[in-house]
C-alpha cells in the first residue's frame, strides 16, 4: 500500500506539469472503473494542452461509446510519448503488453494486490474506484473537472461500486459523487446506462449459462463458452455483467463465473459476501483484485481449468479466510 502523502501528491502534479506526450493504459476487457478513469484522465490532460494517447489493447465497448471522447481511443499506441501511466492495473501484465518493456511513470490503482510497478505509485486500496482517486485529486494535480470529465469518472465510481452498493462506499463517496453532479455528471443517465440497460445479444449470452448455474453449499458457479458467445453473436469477451447477478443470490457466500477465451485461456471472477477474501484465490492464479471483487486469467481448457478453481475457492471457506466488511 502505498501512503498518500503531499511528496507523493506534489510528485504527481509535477509530472503532469512537466510531460508533454503522454500515453495513458488501462487493462485488457475493460470494464467502466478503466474507461472512466482512462477518458477522465486523458482528457483532462487534453484541456490542459498535452498530447495524449489512451489506449486500450481490447477496445472500448459499445455500451460506453456515448461517453465524450471514446472515439479517441486507440488499440495500440503511436508514435512515442515522453510520459506512460497505468490506470486501474495491479500489474503490467493486464495492460496486455502495450508498454513493451518501458518502465511506467505513473501507476494510479485501487487494488490491494497491486504491485507497485512504476516509478511513482500513487495506490489507495481504500479508494472504491480509480475514478475515485481521480476525482479526488486531479485539481490538486493542477488538472480541471470539466463536464465530459466529470461523465467519465462518474462512470468508473458507479461501476466499481455496482451503483454504490460495495462494502467499500462512505460518506466520502457520495460527496465525491455529488461534486461530479456538480461539475456536469448525469448520474441517473449514467447509472441507467452502466448498470440497468444492456443490449439484446448480452441478454441471449446469459441464457446458457443461466441453465448451467450450480451450487454446492454456499458457493455458486457457472460457465459461459466460445459457442455461447458466438450463438447470442456478443462481440465482448466478458460475462455480460453477470457475475453481478449471481453475487446477488442469497443462497452463496461465493459466486464464480468461468469465461471461455480463445487460445485455452478462462476468464475467472469471483464475487464474494459475508467477508470471504476471494483476491488471495485470484492472487494464486496470477490475477487480483479486491477482498470482496477479484479475477484472473488461467491457462488450460474450460473443464480443467474449472475443477482446479472451485477447488481453491471451496479450500478457502473451509479455512474461513475473511476480511472485515
Amino acid at each position: 500500500m502505498t501512503e498518500i502523502t503531499n511528496t507523493l501528491i506534489n510528485s504527481v502534479r509535477e509530472l503532469f506539469q512537466n510531460g508533454q506526450s503522454f500515453l495513458i493504459v488501462s487493462h485488457i476487457r475493460p470494464d467502466g472503473d478503466a474507461i472512466g478513469s482512462l477518458l477522465g484522465l486523458g482528457l483532462s490532460l487534453r484541456q490542459a494542452g498535452k498530447n495524449v494517447q489512451m489506449v486500450l489493447v481490447d477496445g472500448i465497448p459499445h455500451s460506453f461509446h456515448h461517453l465524450s471522447g471514446s472515439d479517441l481511443i486507440a488499440r495500440r499506441p503511436n508514435g512515442s510519448s515522453d510520459t506512460s501511466i497505468v490506470l486501474d492495473c495491479s500489474d503490467l501484465l493486464r495492460t496486455g503488453g502495450v508498454l513493451g518493456d518501458r518502465r511506467a511513470d505513473l501507476n494510479i490503482d485501487h487494488h490491494i494486490t497491486n504491485l507497485n510497478f512504476a516509478r511513482i505509485n500513487f495506490v489507495d486500496p481504500g479508494a472504491p474506484a480509480t475514478s475515485a482517486i481521480l476525482a479526488r485529486y486531479l485539481e490538486d494535480w493542477g488538472l480541471a473537472i470539466t463536464a465530459p470529465v466529470s461523465q467519465a469518472l462518474m462512470t468508473g465510481l458507479v461501476s466499481d461500486t455496482i451503483g454504490f452498493r460495495t462494502s467499500n462506499v462512505e460518506p466520502s463517496t457520495l460527496r465525491l459523487a455529488a461534486k461530479l453532479m456538480e461539475d456536469g455528471a448525469n448520474l441517473s443517465d449514467l447509472y441507467n446506462r452502466v448498470l440497468v440497460r444492456r443490449s439484446f445479444e448480452s441478454a441471449r449470452y446469459w441464457g446458457p449459462a443461466m441453465t448451467r448455474l450450480q451450487r454446492e453449499g454456499r458457493l455458486i458457479w457457472t460457465s459461459m463458452t466460445l459457442a455461447d458467445r458466438e450463438l447470442a453473436n456478443y462481440t465482448g469477451n466478458d460475462d455480460a455483467d453477470l457475475i453481478n447477478t449471481l453475487s446477488s443470490i442469497d443462497e452463496s457466500d461465493i459466486a464464480l463465473v468461468f469465461i471461455e477465451q480463445k487460445g485455452k485461456h478462462v476468464k475467472v471472477s469471483w464475487r464474494s459476501q459475508n467477508g470471504y477474501d476471494v483476491s488471495q484465490i485470484a492472487l494464486q492464479f496470477g490475477g487480483g483484485g479486491h477482498p470482496a471483487a477479484a479475477g484472473a486469467d488461467v491457462a488450460g481448457e474450460l473443464d480443467t481449468v474449472e475443477g482446479i478453481i472451485l477447488k481453491a475457492t471451496q479450500k478457502l471457506m473451509e479455512a474461513n479466510i475473511s476480511f472485515d466488511e
